[in-house]
This record gives C-alpha cells, structure tokens and sequence, in this order.
C-alpha cells in the first residue's frame, strides 16, 4: 500500500494548477494514453465508500450535493452560475475561509454585480485583498463582468444551464482568465454536470493509489479520470478525495511543521495500487 501524498502549505484550494489542466475542447478519447483498465467502477465505489466512513461527507459540499439529490427542478435558492464562478476565482491559491471572506466582503462592498462593473479595479483589489493574489483576482472578475455585459447585455450566468457540456465549455473558454480547472469546477458544483476537476489533492492521491501512472501530468489525469469514472460517483468521489487530500496534509504539517516536504499522509484503508502499472503515452 503506498501513502496518500501531502500537498503543499494546507492550503484548501478549489482552483489549481490552471494552466496544467486540458483545453476545454481536449475531450476526445483519443487523448487518454493510459491503456490500463484502472480505476474500475468497483475500485471507485469502494474508494467513495472508505472515504464516506472515514470523514463523513464534507460539510463544506453537502449545500450542492442536496441540490443534485433534488427532485425538483426549481433553481429557488441555488447559488446562481455567476456567484459560483467568482468563488471559484476568490478560492484559487488561498485558504477555504480566506476565499469565503473575500467573497463575503467583496458582496457587502458592492451589493450586485452591476455595482462590481461600475467599480474601480483597485476598489474590487482593496476588498478581496484578504483572498490573496487581489489584482490578478480582481482583474479577472472586472474583465468577465465587463466581456459577458459586452456579450449578453446583462449580468447572469444562467443560460448556461440550458446548454449541454460541450457548450457550456465553449462558451466559458471565450471569457480571458476562466481556465479549464475553473469549467470543471462550475460544471460540477453549479451546473450540476457530471465533470470530475482535478486539483492538487485529487492528483497526488491517484498517482498514489495507482488510478495513474506517477509521471501521469495533471491534463492527462483530468482526462483519463474523467472516462474511467462513473458518472453517478463523480461528486462524490471528487468532494471525498479533495477532502482526505487537505486531512492528509494537515496532518503532515501538524506532525513535521510547514517547512518540511512530506509524502506522507492517512492511507486510504483497505486499498492497495494493483499489481499492475499503467501503461506509458507512448
């Protein structure tokens, strides 16, 4: 059985490793060069499980996974597709709660999105500024706000929800600063499509377990994840395995201190990597 592997600085992170992450067109399965037959829907469903009893499901995703568990089609009290969008920009390279604070001050200093528009981009930097990374952040959020008023005349997000994936990832890839981890994040979170995001943890945590090979790059990953996967397991298995990736580097930092580099972390039970490797992309 191999570790689960810590990631960097406990850093709760929604939005990384952008520009590793695949076009939004990349979804051709000639793309996928892991010929292995791993993971099996069973080896997902037993991972879901482990996962499940291990940390209970994360309460910070139970808001979307209700909405998904739904019957009813009634968007009343669904965060709207734009509200998603901006959070998943505020989470990059942050902190949970610094990206909830800048979400929530970015909100009472501007009270819509029209005023967020209207307003100077060092006035967006100053009040999100406790997120981190304030003038790439707020110049990303003011030229989306900008370019989608140019395209549709106002401010929502909402006609996304009528199109298919495909779509939606095309239209998304026209706005500048939205890349492909940001789609993958509101396809699932807000769209309530069945898409699999790759972050830091979700990575470090195949390679681990060998859902793919150790040189396997994030674009790759995102992809051969994405068709091994089962679609009905997807949220879950992706808020489950987000989460025991931040538990496992908290716990590293806990036991080795910040400064250390550490592969080590709580193993997933009962798991084992196979014993056979996946192929190579040649």
């Amino acid at each position: 059985m191999k570790p689960v592997v810590g990631t960097r600085k406990g850093k709760r992170i929604r939005e990384r490793e952008e520009d590793e992450q695949p076009s939004p067109n990349s979804n051709s399965k000639s793309n996928l060069v892991f010929p292995a037959s791993r993971p099996t829907p069973e080896e997902c469903a037993s991972v879901r499980d482990a996962l499940l009893a291990l940390h209970g499901f994360p309460q910070e995703f139970v808001r979307y996974r209700n909405q998904r568990l739904s019957k009813t089609s009634s968007d009343h009290g669904k965060e709207t597709v734009l509200d998603g969008l901006v959070k998943t920009i505020l989470s990059q390279n942050t902190t949970e709660l610094n990206s909830q604070r800048a979400f929530a001050s970015l909100t009472s200093a501007f009270p819509t999105w029209e005023h967020v528009l209207s307003a100077e981009t060092k006035q967006i930097e100053d009040v999100i500024r406790c997120g981190g990374l304030a003038p790439t952040k707020s110049s990303c959020i003011k030229n989306i706000l900008s370019c989608l008023f140019q395209r549709r005349g106002k401010l929502c997000m909402e006609y996304l929800r009528e199109l298919p994936i495909q779509q939606v990832k095309d239209e998304l890839s026209l706005f500048k600063g939205i890349g492909p981890k940001t789609v993958a994040c509101v396809l699932m979170f807000n769209l309530e499509h069945d898409d699999f995001p790759v972050d830091t943890h979700v990575y470090q945590i195949a390679k681990s377990i060998g859902w793919v090979p150790s040189t396997a790059d994030i674009k790759r990953t995102y992809l051969h994840l994405n068709q091994r996967i089962p679609n009905e397991l997807k949220f879950d298995l992706n808020c489950l395995l987000y989460t025991h990736g931040y538990s496992a580097n908290i716990a590293v930092e806990e036991a080795v201190g910040e400064d250390s580099i550490c592969s080590t972390g709580p193993e997933l039970s009962g798991l084992t990597t196979g014993d056979d490797e996946h192929g190579t992309d040649s």
